[in-house]
């Protein structure tokens, strides 16, 4: 079981507010900032998933739980209107496992994100 993850982005400005907007449809958000070393925690209820400023984590693979289809297909499209790039347009992935429902997106550091929902009862 994981506590928290971290990663080091080049401009902490810039990633802050990309994951602002990428994460709010997963209900992450700001919950502890250290402007002086560049540093800011977000979460759902405590802070989880960690950036820093440094040298980027470059082909870093983060996947965010989500609660179902609707929220991957948000956390997807609120990725690309923060500046992430497509990676992988929300959907089935049988080939991982029946019901596994994702999507994917690039941050502006080149790592790749992925909300995931486990459903029970595929329809496809």
């Amino acid at each position: 079981m994981l506590d928290h993850i971290g990663i080091y982005v080049a401009d902490p400005e810039k990633a802050k507010a990309f994951y602002a907007t990428a994460l709010a449809p997963l209900n992450y958000k700001i919950h502890k900032e250290f402007p002086e070393w560049g540093v800011v925690g977000f979460g759902e209820a405590q802070p989880d998933f960690w950036i820093s400023k440094g040298a980027a984590s470059q082909n870093a693979h983060i996947c965010f739980l989500a609660s179902g289809k609707e929220m991957v297909d948000a956390f997807h499209a609120a990725g690309l209107a923060a500046g992430g790039k497509d990676n992988g347009a929300p959907g089935y992935r049988r080939d991982y496992h029946p019901g596994y429902y994702g999507s994917f997106i690039t941050d502006p550091d080149g790592n790749n994100l992925e909300a995931v929902f486990h459903d029970p009862n595929p329809s496809e």
